[in-house]
C-alpha cells in the first residue's frame, strides 16, 4: 500500500508562546524526514500532531489512505512498572492496542452490536499481529537481547532497554513511522542495525535525532524548526546539504539586513542634514529684514524651501524602503570548563583489577591514566564501560587486584543517569548543594546561561527532562574547578548546538579527559590521545 502523510498550514504553541506556524510538509513513500531544532522548538509536539494524538491550533494533518497505520514511537525515559518485555514489544508495535480493539469488536458483535470486527481484524493483521510471536525470537537475537520474554522491563539495564526499543522498531509494520530520538542509548552495533532498517524503509518516516552521523546516513530531507528566527526551513538533499544551505541562507540573511541597515542610516542622515539646512537657511534669510537685495533674499528662501522639499522626498524614500528584519541571535550554550591546578603525574592506576557483578566479570585489567591523557572509551552496551569508570574513580571496590586514584585529582563528571539531578529537591537547591560557596543568585544566573530559567529552578530536579538535567550537569562543570573530566554518554538528550558547544569546550580543556560515547561524529571531532575498547569485560588499547 502506497501511503502519504501531509501537513497543511500547521501551527502549535504553548499558551501565548508560538512554537511554529504555517508548516506545510508532504512525506511520501521512501521519504525519511529528519526533524531538527533546539530543545524546546516543538519537535516532539510536531510528531504528536502528525500522529493525530494532539490537535493543532491551526491547519490539518491527513493520511492517505485514511486506513493507514501511523506508528509514533516516543522517547520513554521511564519504564512502565509491571510491563514485561513481551508486553512492551506488543505495545510498541501497536499489536496490543489492535488486539484490544479486535476483542472489543468481537464482543460487541456477539451482543448484536454493529460489525466492526472485520475492520479491526484487518488492522491487527496489517500491524503483524498474526506472526508477532514467531518473529520475536529472531529479532531479539539480532539485537543481542538474551532475556526471557516474561522479564519485567524495569529489570533491564539501560543498554538492554535500548535494545528492546530497537527490537520493537524492527518488529513494527506501521505504514508511517514517527521516531523520537531512536538512537539514544544504542551502541555502535545497534546504530548500524537501526540505520539499515531506516535506509531500507519504503514507507514514509519522520525522525527526530541529534545523532549527526545517523542523520547524514539516513535522511532525505531536513525540516528545521528555528525557534530563534520563528521560521521553518525545509531542505532537500540530506543532512550535509542542509548544513551547507543553512549556512548560506544565514549569511545571506545577515548581509541583506546589514545592507538595509546601512541604506536606512544613510537616508536618515541625509534627511536630517537637509532639514537642518532648510531650517537654518530660512531663519537666516528672514533675519536680514533690512537687506536691500530682495532678489538675493528671495533666492535664499527659495533655496531653503528646496532643501525642505528634498528632506520630505528623502523621508518618503525611507517610508518606501522595504524593511528587512534583523536575524535574531540564537541562544548558544557558551560553556567553558573551569580548570583546577594540575594533578599528579599519575591520575589513576589499575593493577590486575577484577570486579564481579552477578554473572558479569570485568577484568583482570592493568591500566594507567596519566596527566593530560585524553582517552576515548568505546564498546558494546553491557561491556563494562560505566563499571570501569566507577573503578577508576574509586566508587566501585575491586574484588581482586588494586585500584588507586592519584594525588590532587579533582573530578568533574557527567554520569549516564545524570544522577546528581534525580532527587526531589528543587533544581536550584540540588545545584547549590554541589557548589556550597555559591550564592543562590549566582546559581540562578549560571543555570540561566544554560537555558534553565526561573521556570526550571523551583521544580524538583527529577521532574526535569533528560536534556535539561544534562544541561544542569554541564553547568556544574563550569562552576567547579576540575582537572579530571569524566563524560559518560554526554551527548544523550542534548540538542545539536549544545553538542557542538560541548565539543569546543572539550577542545580547550587542558586537563585529563575520560570520554565514553557512541556518538561517531564526537569521536571524530574531539581531540584524543588514546583509545580504549571494552568487550566482554576485557580492555584493549
Amino acid at each position: 500500500m502506497s501511503v502519504t502523510l501531509q501537513a497543511t498550514g500547521l501551527s502549535a504553541g504553548h499558551g501565548a508562546r508560538v512554537l511554529f506556524s504555517g508548516l506545510d510538509l508532504v512525506v511520501a513513500p521512501g521519504d525519511v524526514v529528519g526533524l531538527v531544532g533546539a530543545n524546546g522548538a516543538g519537535k516532539s509536539t510536531l510528531l504528536r500532531l502528525l500522529a493525530g494524538e494532539d490537535v493543532p491550533e491551526e491547519g490539518k494533518v491527513t493520511v492517505s489512505p485514511p486506513t493507514a497505520t501511523v506508528g509514533h514511537l516516543p522517547q520513554e525515559p521511564e519504564r512502565r512498572p509491571g510491563e514485561t518485555v513481551a508486553a512492551f514489544l506488543a505495545r510498541r508495535t501497536g499489536v496490543a492496542a489492535a488486539q484490544e480493539t479486535m476483542d472489543a469488536a468481537a464482543a460487541a458483535l456477539a451482543d448484536g452490536g454493529p460489525d466492526t470486527y472485520s475492520e479491526a481484524l484487518e488492522r491487527w493483521l496489517a500491524l503483524g499481529g498474526a506472526d508477532l510471536d514467531e518473529r520475536v525470537g529472531a529479532v531479539l537475537a539480532e539485537v543481542g537481547l538474551a532475556v526471557d520474554l516474561d522479564t519485567p522491563m524495569t529489570a533491564l539495564s539501560g543498554g538492554q532497554a535500548a535494545r528492546a526499543g530497537l527490537a520493537a522498531l524492527l518488529l513494527s509494520r506501521y505504514d508511517v513511522l514517527l521516531l523520537d530520538e531512536p538512537t539514544n542509548d544504542l551502541d555502535l552495533a545497534g546504530l548500524e542495525l537501526l540505520e539499515r532498517f531506516v535506509q531500507n524503509l519504503r514507507s514514509p518516516a519522520v525522525v527526530v535525532s541529534h545523532d549527526r552521523e545517523f542523520l547524514a546516513r539516513t535522511v532525505t530531507t531536513v525540516v528545521e524548526l528555528d525557534l530563534a528566527q520563528q521560521q521553518i526551513g525545509v531542505y532537500e538533499g540530506g543532512y550535509e546539504a542542509y548544513l551547507h544551505e543553512r549556512e548560506v541562507a544565514r549569511r545571506h540573511a545577515r548581509e541583506a539586513y546589514e545592507q538595509y541597515a546601512e541604506r536606512l542610516d544613510d537616508l536618515k542622515d541625509r534627511a536630517h542634514m537637509q532639514r537642518n539646512w532648510a531650517t537654518v537657511g530660512v531663519r537666516n534669510a528672514r533675519r536680514k529684514i533690512k537687506d536691500p537685495d530682495k532678489i538675493g533674499k528671495n533666492a535664499r528662501i527659495e533655496s531653503s524651501e528646496k532643501q525642505a522639499a528634498k528632506a520630505r522626498q528623502t523621508e518618503r524614500m525611507i517610508e518606501r524602503l522595504e524593511v528587512v528584519e534583523e536575524p535574531r541571535k540564537e541562544w548558544e550554550l557558551r560553556m567553558s570548563i573551569a580548570a583546577a591546578p594540575r594533578s599528579g603525574a599519575v591520575v589513576a592506576t589499575l593493577s590486575h583489577a577484577v570486579v564481579r557483578r552477578g554473572s558479569f566479570t570485568l577484568g583482570p585489567i592493568d591500566a594507567q591514566v596519566d596527566w593530560a591523557d585524553r582517552i576515548a572509551i568505546t564498546g558494546p552496551n553491557g561491556s563494562g564501560k560505566s563499571t570501569l569508570i566507577g573503578v577508576l574513580l574509586g566508587r566501585i571496590p575491586v574484588d581482586e587486584g588494586s585500584a588507586s586514584l592519584g594525588a590532587s585529582v579533582r573530578i568533574g563528571e557527567i554520569d549516564q543517569a545524570r544522577g546528581l539531578f534525580l532527587g526531589p529537591d528543587p533544581l536550584a537547591r540540588a545545584f547549590g548543594d554541589a557548589v556550597p560557596d555559591w550564592s543562590e543568585s549566582d546559581v540562578r544566573t549560571l543555570l540561566a546561561k544554560f537555558g534553565l530559567t526561573k521556570e526550571h529552578v523551583p521544580r524538583p530536579a527529577a521532574s526535569l527532562s533528560p536534556g535539561e538535567r544534562t544541561r544542569a550537569a554541564l553547568a556544574l562543570l563550569q562552576a567547579r574547578e576540575v582537572n579530571l573530566l569524566v563524560l559518560d554518554e554526554p551527548t544523550n538528550h542534548l540538542d545539536l548546538p549544545a553538542i557542538e558547544q560541548l565539543e569546543q569546550a572539550l577542545d580547550s580543556f587542558g586537563g585529563t579527559v575520560l570520554l565514553v560515547t557512541h556518538d561517531r561524529r564526537m569521536l571524530d571531532t574531539v581531540r584524543t590521545t588514546r583509545r580504549w575498547s571494552l568487550s566482554g569485560g576485557q580492555l584493549t588499547e
